[in-house]
This record gives C-alpha cells, structure tokens and sequence, in this order.
C-alpha cells in the first residue's frame, strides 16, 4: 500500500512538472530575455543584435536585453549561451567562428557547437572582398598567384586575428592557388586594414561593411569577391569562381542560438518572431547596404549550415596547420 501510493504521489508530481512546463511554454515570454552577443560593442555582431532585439521586442512583447561578453575568439560568449538554462530567456548571437571553426581550431573547447547549441534561425551571410593598396603592383588574382609563385613566402596578408574569417579566406584561397603568403595578424580588422592603407602589408580579405567605403574612397583597390556571384554593391569586381578558383567562397554569417534541450515551442516562436523581424524594411536596407545577404528559414535550415561549415572549416584548419595565439 506505501509503495503504490508513493507511486501516486510521483505521478501526481511529474503531471504537475509536465503541465507546468506547457504552461510556462504557452505564456512564453513571460519576462525579458537576455540576448548574449560574444564580442564586444560596436562591431557587426552587437550592431545587428541590438537592431534585430527592438524588432523582436515589439513582436514578443518584451524587453529583450543585449549582453556583451566578449573574448577568446567568441568562446566565452558562446559557452555562456551553452551552459545557460534552456527556457528561452537567454539566447544569444551564434557567429561564423565560435560555433563552426573554434571546436578544430582550439580543441578544448568547454562547449560542444553541435550538442550544447540549439539553432534558432540565421540572420545573415556575408561574402568578404579581397583588397589591396591603390599603389600596389597586384590587379588581378592571377597577379598575386605569379609574384607568389614566383617569391614564395614573401607576400603578406592581414587579418583581425588568428582563425577568423579574414585569415579562413586566405588560407583557402592559398590552398586552392597552391601557394604560400605570409599571415600578419592584428588584434582587430580595423587594425589590420589601417596596415595594409598604410602600405605595411600587400593584401587583406577585409567584410564588406568595412571594404566598400574604403574602396569608393579609392583608399583600396578590390581584386576579387569570395560569393558565387559579384556583388551589387561592387559590380565591377569579379567572384573567385569567375577567375578560376570556384571553391574559394567564404560567407561570414551569424544568426540566434539558444541553449540545448530549449523546448521546441520556444524555439520556434523566437524562429517565427525573427523571421518577421528580418522583413523589416529598415532592417533590410541595413544589411543589404553592408553588402550581406538577408538570412530567415527554419531551425534545421541554420542547423543544416552549421554542419556543412564546421566540416568545411575543419578541413582547411587541419590543412593549414593553423593554431591558436
């Protein structure tokens, strides 16, 4: 008799805990949701979460709340998303090299991308523009692929650090060309672009929101552009496929992440709210200004990304050799 109503009591509770939970999921949001960015203020990443956040605010019907945490390369931020409880009031902003190329590159991550990570929607992707100095004796890709050939390891490319995007895209393009180019890291993109303006370096693969006021400025001559096709922005500048070297196509992208086990009904509500957001006719004129091309789709649809990244990335950092500071 005690074990059969010890056996009620437990289903009684796990019925509670199970209408509870539907409960809270119904109601969701029901207080403000923290939104985790994990670099610091003012860069692309901050930018378009703080635009996207006042959207979703509206559509939610609450305050969503931006949280910079910053360093290691996006580890810190990200296994803060990770390691957080899954009841959707905290997401955070999932980016190109934390959640597809940090697991290769650094090895001991805290947090596994594909296990810790629940996928919300993709925000957007962004091709990167390699440029040089106005004065530089290199105009086309085949002009950097002879002097390389010709000198090797002499050439020099600089980049916001080690095992981000502007490094990735060189180290592809060297391995696609066949040649070797020195890398020259700097502690930003910025940093790295006010060398190579200087004449200190001969080229950076550089984000187009930071490439094309620079070139129209004639401060940078654009060789070539890592999409498929050219962009709008700069007609005139042939894609990598164009010029031969077809696997040589790098998107920047970034999009909302949760923590894993983040009920589905959750998840998609942030998905729904999201996507709404994203065809917002300023939010689009934004991004579509910074030469990005506007993401949206379902859960699985950035998931599925994801995976094709981290495999992709995971190659190329392994074939380069590349290691972390």
């Amino acid at each position: 008799m005690k074990i059969f109503k010890i056996l009620q009591i437990a289903l009684l509770c796990s019925a509670n805990i199970l209408i509870g939970s539907a409960h809270a999921q119904a109601n969701y949001p029901s207080k403000p949701i923290n939104l985790i960015v994990p670099y610091g203020a003012g860069g692309s990443a901050d930018s378009r979460s703080r635009q996207l956040a006042q959207k979703m605010s509206l559509i939610l019907k609450q305050p969503i709340v931006i949280d910079n945490k910053p360093g290691a390369g996006g580890n810190i931020g990200t296994e803060f998303i990770a390691r957080s409880a899954p009841d959707g009031y905290t997401i955070g902003m999932g980016n190109f090299a934390p959640m597809a190329v940090n697991k290769t590159l650094f090895g001991n991550l805290r947090y596994d991308p594909e296990t810790d990570i629940s996928p919300i929607i993709l925000i957007e992707k962004g091709p990167l523009v390699l440029v040089v100095h106005p004065n530089s004796p290199y105009k086309t890709i085949q002009d950097i692929v002879t002097a390389a050939k010709a000198k090797p390891g002499t050439l020099t490319f600089s980049s916001g650090g080690i095992g981000g995007s502007h490094q990735l895209s060189a180290e592809l393009f060297m391995q696609n060309a066949d040649i070797k180019m020195i890398h020259v890291p700097y502690k930003s993109g910025s940093a790295g672009l006010t060398d190579l303006m200087g004449g200190n370096v001969d080229m950076m693969f550089d984000q187009m929101y930071s490439a094309v006021p620079n070139i129209k400025a004639d401060k940078l001559r654009p060789i070539a552009i890592t999409s498929k096709k050219r962009s709008p922005l700069l007609p005139n500048v042939p894609s990598f496929a164009e010029v031969g070297y077809p696997k040589v196509e790098v998107l920047n992208w970034q999009g909302f992440i949760a923590p894993a086990k983040t009920p589905k009904p959750i998840i998609d509500k942030l998905n729904a709210a999201a996507n709404e957001a994203l065809k917002d006719p300023q939010v689009r004129e934004i991004m579509l200004s910074q030469g990005n091309e506007i993401g949206g789709g379902t859960p699985a649809d950035f998931a599925a990304l994801i995976k094709s990244e981290a495999a992709k990335w995971s190659t190329v950092v392994k074939a380069g050799n590349i290691k972390p500071e």
